[in-house]
C-alpha cells in the first residue's frame, strides 16, 4: 500500500496542474461595469409559454418528448418587437438583459446549426429572436447576456439522467461527453453569431452535481472567444474557478431564505440576485400574485445595500408581448430611479451593514442612507468613516444631523418621506 501511494504521489507530481484562471483586463473592466450597472431584466421565454404554466411544465406534468414536440408548431410570437422590449428596459432604468437562449427543455431560442430543435426550424415564426434582440441591444446601448441551461430534458445524450426530467420517455442510454460537446457547440454559436455579449448565465449544474461537467473547458472556450464576457453559474455554491460573478436565486446574498441557498456562502466576486414579479419565471396565465412597485424598489435597494445587482424577471406571453402588469411596474421603478438613481448606479455597499430599517450605499465620499421602514423621525447610526459636511434629501431639502464620538443622529421628518424609499445623502470629508 505504501509503495502504491508513493507511485501515485510521483505520478501526480509530473502531471500538469490545472491552469489558474487569470481574467483579462477587458474582463476586469466588464466586472466593474457590471457592478456599476446594478439593475437588469431577466427574461424567461420559450415554447413552454404556449401552455401558460411556467418554464418547468415539461417536468412538472411529466410530458414525454413526443408530446412536448407538439408545442413549437403552436409557438408563433408575431407580436414580438425587439425595439419595444429594449425601450422598456431603458424606461425601467435597467442596464442589461439576460434572456434564456436554452432552458431545461433543451429548446434553442436561436438559429442553431447543431440541431433542428430550435425556433427557426420548428416554429411557424421561423425567425431568430435572439439575433433581433442582440441587434437592438447593440443599437440602443444595452448589454445582452444569455441564460443557458446545463441540463436538458430533451437531448438523448443527457445521460445518465439527473434528478429532474425523468419522465420524458427518452431511452435509458446516451453518451455524456457527446452531449457536452453539443452544449459547447451551442455556446460557441452564441458567442460568434450575435456580436459582443455581456456574458453567459448558466443554470442546471445542480441536476447532476457529481458529474464531470468539464467546466474548465467550457469556461475557457467562452473566455477565449470573448475575453470580456462574464460567466456566472447558478449552482448555489461558492464560485468555481473561471467564474466572474456570483448569483443568488430569489435571495439576497447571504439571506439563505430559499431552500437551495441554505448552504450558499458569499464569495468575493461581483454579486447578483434574481427575483420574479409574480411567483413564476416563465409565463403563467394563472399567477396573479404580483409584487407591488414598492416591494420591487425595496428589493432593488436592499440588493444594492448588499453590494449586489438586481436581475428582475418577466415571462413574456407566447405571442411575444410582455404583460401590462409587468411593464407598468418596470416603468414605475424607472420613474423612481430617474430621481434617485445616483444612490444606486455605480455604488457599492455602504459603511453601515443592512438593517431592518434599510441599507446604506456609497460612492466616493457620498454615503446614501435608504430609509425603507423607519417609523421614527430620528435614526441613530454608528460612527461613519469621515466627518459629515452636508446632509440632504434628493430634492435638496437639508436634513438635521448631529455627530458625537458615539455615532450619528439624523432627523428626517415624517412629512418629507418618499413612500417608496427616502434617501438621505451624506457628504463626508
Amino acid at each position: 500500500m505504501k509503495t502504491g501511494c508513493l507511485l501515485l504521489s510521483s505520478l501526480l507530481a509530473v502531471l500538469p496542474a490545472a491552469a489558474e484562471y487569470r481574467p483579462a483586463a477587458a474582463n476586469l473592466a466588464a466586472r466593474q461595469w457590471f457592478q456599476d450597472a446594478r439593475f437588469g431584466l431577466f427574461i424567461h421565454w420559450g415554447v413552454y409559454s404556449v401552455l401558460g404554466d411556467g418554464e418547468w411544465v415539461m417536468n412538472n406534468r411529466k410530458i414525454p418528448v413526443e408530446e412536448y414536440e407538439k408545442l413549437p408548431p403552436q409557438f408563433n410570437p408575431t407580436k414580438f418587437d425587439a425595439a419595444e422590449w429594449v425601450s422598456l428596459v431603458k424606461a425601467a432604468g435597467m442596464r442589461y438583459i439576460t434572456i434564456t437562449s436554452k432552458h431545461h427543455d433543451g429548446f434553442a431560442m436561436f438559429d442553431s446549426k447543431l440541431t433542428d430543435w430550435d425556433i427557426v426550424d420548428r416554429t411557424p415564426y421561423k425567425k431568430d429572436v435572439l439575433k433581433m434582440l442582440a441587434d437592438e441591444c447593440h443599437k440602443q446601448g444595452i448589454k445582452l447576456f444569455f441564460y443557458h441551461s446545463h441540463l436538458d430534458w430533451h437531448h438523448p445524450d443527457y445521460y445518465p439522467r439527473g434528478r429532474t426530467g425523468r419522465n420524458t420517455g427518452r431511452p435509458e442510454s446516451g453518451e455524456w461527453y457527446r452531449y457536452l460537446d453539443f452544449m459547447d457547440g451551442e455556446i460557441r454559436e452564441l458567442l460568434t453569431n450575435y456580436g459582443e455579449i455581456g456574458g453567459i448565465w448558466f443554470d442546471g449544474w445542480w441536476d447532476k452535481p457529481t458529474a464531470d461537467w468539464r467546466l474548465e473547458k467550457t469556461y475557457k472556450l467562452i473566455h477565449d472567444l470573448q475575453p470580456a464576457a462574464l460567466i456566472g453559474n447558478n449552482h448555489h455554491r461558492l464560485p468555481f474557478e473561471g467564474e466572474d460573478f456570483q448569483m443568488f436565486e430569489k435571495d439576497l446574498p447571504g439571506g439563505k431564505t430559499a431552500e437551495f441557498n441554505k448552504d450558499a456562502q458569499v464569495g468575493k466576486l461581483p454579486l447578483e440576485t434574481c427575483e420574479t414579479i409574480n411567483k413564476a419565471w416563465g409565463y403563467n396565465q394563472n399567477d396573479q400574485q404580483y409584487k407591488s412597485t414598492r416591494e420591487l424598489v425595496h428589493y432593488l435597494v436592499r440588493a444594492a445595500g448588499h453590494n449586489a445587482n438586481f436581475l428582475l424577471n418577466v415571462g413574456p406571453r407566447p405571442d411575444g408581448t410582455i404583460q401590462p402588469e409587468f411593464s407598468e411596474r418596470l416603468r414605475e421603478i424607472g420613474g423612481w430611479l430617474r430621481a434617485n438613481g445616483e444612490s444606486i448606479y455605480g455604488t457599492r455597499q455602504g459603511p453601515v451593514a443592512p438593517r431592518d430599517w434599510g441599507v446604506t450605499t456609497q460612492k466616493g465620499k457620498k454615503v446614501y442612507v435608504h430609509l425603507l421602514k423607519l417609523e421614527d423621525e430620528v435614526l441613530a447610526l454608528p460612527k461613519l468613516p469621515g466627518k459629515i459636511t452636508r446632509a440632504a434629501l434628493v430634492n435638496g431639502a437639508k436634513v438635521e444631523y448631529g455627530e458625537t464620538n458615539l455615532g450619528v443622529l439624523l432627523k428626517v421628518p415624517l412629512a418629507g418621506r418618499d413612500p417608496l424609499d427616502t434617501v438621505v445623502t451624506l457628504e463626508l470629508q
